[in-house]
């Protein structure tokens, strides 16, 4: 039996409707007011994430005696992104982080974590951006640690993490330094040893809590010890990870969809001359939302034919959402250059999804490489 099996609360057993009902309820009326401020910076929707949190949004995904069901996760997700890209975003994080615990068998940490992160009672994220390219030959991990008593010393610096706050905590990968070997852990922001430092603004999304994190010789306790070693673990998880970022594409697109439709009265005549409609990428939608569903129900799966479905349907998944942004900009025309409208924000939250680990070019290189 799983490690957090026993821990689950009775919110995380709700029917998934049920919960991405209540999730898109809440984005609505509490979420949408907030959106400009989550994308200039001046937000970070601590709140809103707890409150999804209270629905179930973060815990749906735990394995239960076994098998894992991302299902309701990604709708959740696609629910929120519909509305706010980096929120959907900052959920991406928060579920990631509850899956490298529901997935964990360090007990200890399972028990300590478990609810906490689920219920969205305590928040955080993955930094596990460095390490997924380093896996794949594109960069060198970045942080190092030492075996000690009861734990590891560990060193280093990630340039972005997000999802993170004082209180937070986070799960990433250091390489050992006598054996090469990689230790998966979790941090925690209280940690004096850690420093988090606000990074430089972007072109958007600067809520989403995104710091660089330096590392000054922190102890790592067993307790906080995720996976050593990491390899398996990762292999067991990496699915999971990447097939959750759908739920971002996927809001993103929809609300692209729903952009055109909304500007059709004023502007079809002269937008049915664009080669791209809202019907093309509504048909698109629901194909990668059909695909996407059918391996989320499965994301143990350990067959290569699997992994590379995963890895494809990713990739279409991040062009989809930069095409159908840029498809909903040329069907507003000046209306969606001001700063005001949300399909400039569209954009440039969809590039983000072109661009996040990993990124087009990696998941390129990727299936490259089978």
């Amino acid at each position: 039996m799983n490690s957090l099996a026993l821990s689950r609360v009775d919110v995380l057993d709700q029917p998934a409707p049920s919960i991405a009902g209540e999730v898109a309820r809440i984005a609505r009326e509490q979420l949408a007011p907030l959106a400009a401020g989550i994308d200039d910076g001046s937000v970070y929707p601590a709140d809103v994430l707890r409150k999804f949190g209270e629905v179930g949004a973060w815990g749906s995904h735990v394995p239960h005696e076994g098998p894992a069901d991302l299902r309701c996760a990604i709708q959740a997700m696609a629910a929120i992104g519909e509305v706010c890209g980096a929120t959907a975003f900052m959920a991406w994080c928060q579920n990631t982080l509850v899956w490298y615990a529901a997935n964990s068998t360090n007990i200890k940490l399972a028990k300590r974590f478990g609810d906490a992160f689920s219920t969205g009672r305590v928040l955080g994220g993955t930094g596990l951006s460095n390490p997924m390219k380093s896996f794949f030959g594109i960069e060198k991990l970045k942080l190092k640690g030492r075996k000690v008593e009861g734990g590891y010393v560990v060193r280093g610096a990630l340039p972005w993490v997000s999802n993170l706050g004082p209180d937070h905590y986070f799960g990433t990968i250091f390489e050992r330094e006598d054996t090469e070997e990689t230790v998966m852990f979790l941090a925690d922001c209280a940690d004096p040893a850690i420093t988090l430092t606000p990074c430089k603004p972007f072109m958007a999304m600067d809520g989403t809590g995104t710091y660089g994190v330096q590392f000054r010789d922190v102890f790592v306790p067993d307790e906080l010890i995720l996976a050593d070693p990491a390899g398996p673990f990762v292999k067991k998880i990496r699915a999971g990870f990447i097939l959750l970022q759908a739920g971002m594409a996927l809001g993103v697109i929809k609300d692209c969809i729903k952009i055109m439709d909304e500007v059709d009265g004023p502007l079809g005549h002269i937008n049915r001359y664009l080669p791209q409609q809202s019907v093309h990428f509504g048909d698109l939608a629901a194909e990668l939302e059909a695909e996407t569903m059918a391996l989320a129900r499965d994301p143990y799966n350990e067959e290569e034919t699997y992994w590379r479905k995963v890895i494809a349907l990713r990739l279409r998944a991040g062009e989809a959402s930069v095409a159908a942004a840029h498809a909903a900009m040329l069907h507003c025309g000046a209306r969606g250059y001001l700063k005001s409208h949300r399909a400039q924000r569209r954009l440039r939250e969809a590039y983000f999804v072109a661009i996040v680990t990993p990124a087009t070019k990696q998941l390129r290189k990727m299936l490259a490489d089978f």
